[in-house]
């Protein structure tokens, strides 16, 4: 048959391509010819000093390194290579750091804390989206006077245009992080807000996006909290879930256009009409997995990456642009490991895409992930195997296991004291669940420092270990937006730093300015005393 001498052809194809790469990988030279070349092309890189009129921003929510790997091997063997020698967009990035995730209050954060971090500037505690540490999860009042702004707002007070563009709904945790200021994460909608928040003057996320500040491109899921209840979606009106959510009556999507009349603005949900226009909310809640969406309704992370940039570039002072891959988290958080890397491929071409229409010298491209996923490579594989795949060498069980587990979640199945027999199992499927070490009905994350790519103007600031909050300090002074604009006016100096002594009326602070100035105070005195 035609299709069987195909298969047949690629695999001999591939086995040849085997042989050929292991055959010349045995030869010391060619290690040597490859370092040379790489040694060489970090001996001629040169600084880019200018000031970045663009920052592309690429958040790859629960994209910890593991996931990097395994991704990396996965987007080579989907090319019919080995994988492991495969070279992502991402990796081609000159200059490489390490984020520390931690919150205030906790070793492993969320991704609303971690949004806060890297897109205000600001560690909080967990669950908290756009306000400090002083607040209290789900306790409104200590929210108020304690809102940090981000890096968004500084671009579009600069003057430039600002857009969101993330897999999941636009009023997550990591989209949430650019606009919002919620003492919950979760407060989506007025339907989600306790009614001590509301008498308290707490407003809800989705209220929040279209109010706290004018955002030139929208893009993700998340219509169902913008509309009435009972409003029936466009797209699934037969399902009861899908409705809207809202108790107050409001229609933020009418009001959103309201707010933009006599300007060039349209809302759409779906792809058919997404050439025409712009913000464009594509589901109910989260968008589709890469691997389930339907092409012609839901448009790929790629489409909507290159679209809000060809929007975003008409204006001549620059953008600033949020590019969340953020179903990688929730993939893992299912133990789907093989969603996850999927939507990390997808990822990895939006970012080519970015590149593609971006020139460096004016564009600080940044990739990172806010918090890694207890996943794990394991069980010495031989080359070339499937990274979805199980390990030649078997447990002491007498069982095989797969090559990528966690170390928690739903894939725990222990019956009369066994693991499952997975030798007749289809690892490699979109929805085999990992197998895992202990029970939990979704997986933890997990706070191993997280990688931080850059490359373009001042790309060079984005080195070493540094705290997560840094991020969004490196990205403000590389685009001279924000309080630090030494780098347009040519200075390098420290600013000065005017400390104000406030009393935290909420009572909720963490350490207050007087009682920090005194601990310093103390410390000189007590290094004094010693070295008398």
């Amino acid at each position: 048959e035609p299709g069987e001498n195909f298969s047949l052809n690629l695999i001999v194809l591939v086995f040849f391509f085997l042989v050929v790469s292991y055959i010349e990988e045995e030869n010391s030279e060619f290690w040597r010819s490859q370092a040379r070349k790489t040694l060489q092309a970090a001996l001629d890189r040169k600084l880019n000093t200018n000031v970045a009129r663009n920052i592309l921003f690429f958040l790859g929510d629960g994209m910890g390194l593991t996931t990097l790997t395994a991704a990396r091997i996965l987007k080579g063997q989907l090319e019919n290579q080995p994988g492991e020698e495969t070279v992502m967009t991402m990796d081609t990035f000159p200059n490489v750091g390490l984020a520390k995730t931690y919150s205030v209050d906790f070793q492993v954060a969320d991704s609303a804390a971690t949004a806060t971090a890297y897109l205000c500037g600001v560690k909080t505690n967990l669950n908290i989206v756009g306000v400090n540490a002083a607040g209290r999860n789900g306790v409104c009042r200590t929210q108020k006077g304690n809102e940090v702004t981000s890096i968004l707002k500084w671009a579009k007070d600069a003057g430039k245009s600002v857009g969101i563009v993330t897999t999941t709904r636009v009023q997550h945790a990591t989209p949430a992080g650019s606009y919002a200021h919620s003492a919950s994460r979760t407060w989506y909608c007025d339907a989600d807000m306790p009614e001590s928040a509301k008498r308290d003057g707490c407003t809800d996320i989705s209220f929040q996006l279209i109010n706290n500040t004018d955002i030139d491109v929208i893009i993700g899921g998340g219509r169902k909290y913008m509309t009435p209840t009972g409003t029936k979606d466009p797209e699934y009106p037969t399902d009861f879930f899908s409705n809207g959510e809202r108790k107050d009556g409001r229609d933020l999507i009418k009001e959103w256009q309201n707010l933009k009349t006599g300007k060039v603005a349209h809302y759409v949900w779906n792809k058919r009409s997404f050439p025409l226009s712009s913000p464009a909310l594509f589901e109910p809640g989260d968008l589709r997995y890469e691997e389930e969406r339907d092409p012609s309704m839901d448009p790929s992370i790629v489409e909507t990456t290159e679209k809000a940039i060809r929007i975003l570039q008409k204006n001549p002072k620059g953008f600033f642009l949020l590019v969340e891959g953020g179903r990688i988290d929730q993939a893992h958080h299912a133990g789907r490991a093989s969603m996850a890397l999927h939507e990390a491929v997808a990822f990895d071409r939006a970012i080519a895409k970015g590149l593609e229409l971006t020139e460096e010298h004016e564009t600080l491209t940044v990739v990172m992930a806010d918090h890694s996923q207890p996943l794990t490579f394991n069980g010495f594989p031989f080359r070339g195997n499937s990274i979805l795949g199980k390990s030649p060498l078997w447990a002491g069980d007498m069982l095989p296991y797969t090559t990528l587990m966690y170390g928690n979640g739903p894939g725990h199945k222990i019956v009369n004291g066994t693991r499952p027999d997975i030798r007749n199992v289809d690892t490699k499927s979109k929805d085999y669940i990992q197998q895992a070490a202990v029970p939990v009905d979704t997986t933890t994350h997990s706070g191993e420092d997280v990688a931080v790519l850059a490359r373009g103007p001042m790309a060079h600031l984005f080195q070493g270990v540094n705290e997560q909050n840094y991020i969004a300090h490196a990205m403000g002074y590389a685009a001279c937006v924000g309080a630090d604009l030494r780098h347009c006016e040519g200075q390098t100096a420290p600013p000065l730093v005017h400390t104000t002594l406030k009393y935290n009326k909420n009572g909720a602070g963490a350490v207050s300015a007087s009682a920090a100035l005194l601990g310093s105070l103390l410390s000189g005195l007590l290094a004094i005393t010693i070295l008398m």
